[in-house]
């Protein structure tokens, strides 16, 4: 079964409308647990288009109390952060996951902290990743491809620092620096993905390509269920759940 991640915004210019200060990011946290959350995936610094860095201290400032106010809800807890210093402190704080965007690539030291770590990695593709040259030289292959290319490339990355390929979860990052028609190109081939042996994690809500749409979402997440996702990283639970449940029944046959 795919599961849900739900998204818990801990900073005023989320990209979705739903940010949040601490003490209502935990009471939003419970609630998405009472709807049927998996886990959920806590950031404080958005990553929309244009966004502007939030310093290390201020994402702690917005975190800790969020993370230590959801420590007892139940299920594991995710932190969305490019910074090791701030996936430090929220592994040290109880979090399973660290979710990095970049892939590793905004903090040299993110990989060897995951390596010394317990936690599980949610290696995400921000294509475009200025400072590096293994883009280019893929440009002329499909975008589905070569979000594979680049995908396997983090990911050994993350094998030469010692992550285990068990911790290791993949994200093909719809929407970052990537086209509308690149994002339906890459989730057409979504098996391109889920076939590179690890866990994948897609994260399609309330993204541009689907005009912030939640229904547009579910049609997503019923395609990410029919290919085998790991979990779909969403805003809106109970809509996703119900979905999750009718594909699982269309695939094993049992009566609705």
């Amino acid at each position: 079964m795919t599961l849900i991640m739900g998204v818990v915004n801990a900073t005023p210019d989320s990209f979705s409308g739903d940010g949040r200060d601490s003490a209502s990011a935990v009471r939003h946290g419970f609630d998405l647990v009472a709807q049927g959350a998996d886990m959920l995936d806590i950031g404080a610094e958005s990553t929309r288009p244009g966004y502007a860095p939030v310093a290390p201290r201020e994402q702690l400032h917005r975190l800790m109390p969020v993370i230590e106010g959801l420590a007892g809800a139940g299920v594991p807890l995710s932190v969305d952060t490019m910074n090791a210093e701030v996936a430090h402190a929220a592994i040290v704080a109880g979090v399973s996951f660290v979710n990095d965007v970049s892939g590793g690539l905004d903090d040299p030291s993110m990989l060897e902290l995951i390596a010394r770590s317990d936690v599980d990695y949610i290696c995400c593709w921000w294509t475009g990743w200025p400072s590096h040259e293994f883009s280019s030289a893929l440009s002329g292959r499909p975008i589905w491809r070569r979000t594979a290319d680049e995908l396997l490339w983090r990911r050994d990355a993350c094998l030469d620092a010692g992550i285990e390929a068990n911790r290791i979860i993949l994200d093909p990052g719809l929407g970052f620096g990537k086209s509308a028609g690149d994002n339906w190109q890459i989730l057409a081939h979504l098996d391109t993905i889920t076939a590179l042996g690890h866990r994948v994690l897609v994260g399609a809500s309330r993204k541009r390509f689907l005009d912030a749409s939640d229904i547009a979402t579910t049609a997503v997440t019923a395609w990410c269920t029919q290919h085998r996702a790991w979990a779909v990283r969403v805003h809106d639970i109970s809509q996703n759940r119900q979905t999750i449940a009718v594909m699982d029944r269309l695939t094993t046959g049992v009566d609705l």
